[in-house]
């Protein structure tokens, strides 16, 4: 799930990222917004306030706008740059640290989000982006830009040409590739939404600490492949080591 990159991956491999990532994705961005009333999974309505507010010579404020944008930004950053470090040394782990740092940072915010929330909001706003725009890079640097799971903009858009295209695709290796593609995209959607109905409910009567269901769940995926990983590296010396003694 997360430790194929490039061309070792498959369809079922970013049908499971998708699926676990986008439900993270759903369940920050509803938490966040109703904690501060702020989108923490995406920067494109924070461009147009900031365009907004620096017109209304509302400077101050408009840097803050001009903040929340860095700090997905930052995080897509940092996540990248580990991705590359890591690859040059421990290749099937290059997604464990951007992940864990993701799932750290929610921990913390479920646990101290109360205390930002009527301190200062926009410091939770800025953890919140920073920890989408590393989830963000990460899928999309593994998956090779074919998994997104932060916003919903763009995978509506590739929905929309996708379903008309199956009006003129004739050929069966091309509705096959349409297939697939439009699964994948209907999956993160269907789990972005499945996540968001997630964090409306348990914030009702747990509030921030909702987020801590998104790093628990964030945590039990990278268990799962580790696991899976594991298993399959034992299989491997099990059938070497029967070689060795069949010869």
């Amino acid at each position: 799930m997360f430790r194929h990159k490039g061309k070792t991956r498959t369809l079922k491999h970013n049908l499971r990222i998708a699926s676990l990532l986008s439900f993270v994705a759903g369940i920050v961005n509803v938490a966040g917004f109703i904690a501060v009333q702020r989108l923490t999974t995406n920067v494109t309505g924070h461009f147009a306030f900031f365009v907004d507010e620096i017109f209304k010579f509302n400077f101050w404020q408009g840097f803050i706008y001009f903040l929340y944008i860095f700090f997905f930004f930052l995080g897509s950053f940092v996540s990248n740059f580990l991705v590359e470090v890591i690859s040059r040394t421990k290749y099937n782990y290059i997604y464990v640290i951007p992940a864990i740092i993701e799932s750290i940072i929610l921990f913390t915010v479920a646990v101290f989000g109360q205390l930002l929330v009527s301190k200062n909001s926009d410091l939770l706003a800025f953890c919140l982006l920073f920890a989408m725009g590393l989830q963000n890079s990460l899928v999309t640097t593994i998956s090779n830009a074919t998994v997104r799971t932060t916003h919903l903009t763009g995978l509506f858009t590739d929905l929309g040409i996708e379903l008309s295209q199956l009006f003129f695709y004739k050929h069966k290796e091309q509705k096959d590739r349409l297939y697939s593609s439009i699964k994948l995209r209907l999956t993160i959607i269907s789990f972005f939404f499945l996540g968001g109905l997630v964090g409306g409910i348990f914030y009702s009567t747990i509030q921030l600490y909702t987020l801590a269901i998104a790093g628990t769940t964030l945590l039990l995926g990278l268990a799962f492949d580790f696991l899976k990983l594991r298993l399959i590296l034992l299989n491997r010396k099990y059938i070497s080591r029967r070689k060795k003694l069949a010869t």
